[in-house]
């Protein structure tokens, strides 16, 4: 006969706490392709009517090929939660305490972009730990359009 079923062990990978954790592991998030309908979107969320973000004859006067997506547009690809990391942690995560970014190039609708996450510190404190990440943003032809770093804060394991 089956065991019942334990909802609280369906994970997507095995938990992980804080001192689990290595400096070098990367967390990849799905690759997305921009389109249309992202910058609409956006643009509804944002409410930023700029026209480098919809007008595409002001963008060819200016020798753009197409709309260029909003800087926290394409920072939002990093967001933790589309990969695994937050999977991974589970309830050690406390909140997302930091970021930056640099915007390095052009993201374009129709580019594809492929965001990860990589850890470069632990910096472990009295019960929490806090875990510095890199974040990445590569465009289809292999060009970091964005580099930044996340800052999270987790419970450390009891």
């Amino acid at each position: 006969m089956p065991e019942p079923f334990d909802p609280t062990q369906h994970t997507l990978v095995p938990l992980r706490g804080f001192e689990d954790l290595k400096v070098g592991e990367r967390f990849n998030a799905p690759s997305r392709t921009l389109t249309d309908a992202h910058f609409a979107a956006f643009q509804a969320l944002s409410g930023d009517n700029h026209s480098v973000h919809y007008d595409r004859e002001y963008l060819k006067e200016r020798g753009h090929r197409d709309l260029l997506a909003h800087g926290l547009q394409v920072l939002c690809f990093t967001a933790a939660g589309a990969g695994l990391f937050p999977a991974a942690i589970g309830d050690a995560l406390i909140g997302f305490i930091e970021v930056t970014a640099q915007f390095k190039a052009p993201v374009y609708v129709g580019d594809t972009l492929y965001p990860a996450l990589e850890i470069t510190e632990l910096k472990p404190q009295n019960t929490t730990g806090v875990v510095t990440m890199r974040a990445s943003v590569h465009n289809h032809d292999g060009a970091l359009v964005l580099e930044g770093t996340h800052k999270y804060l987790l419970r450390l394991n009891p």
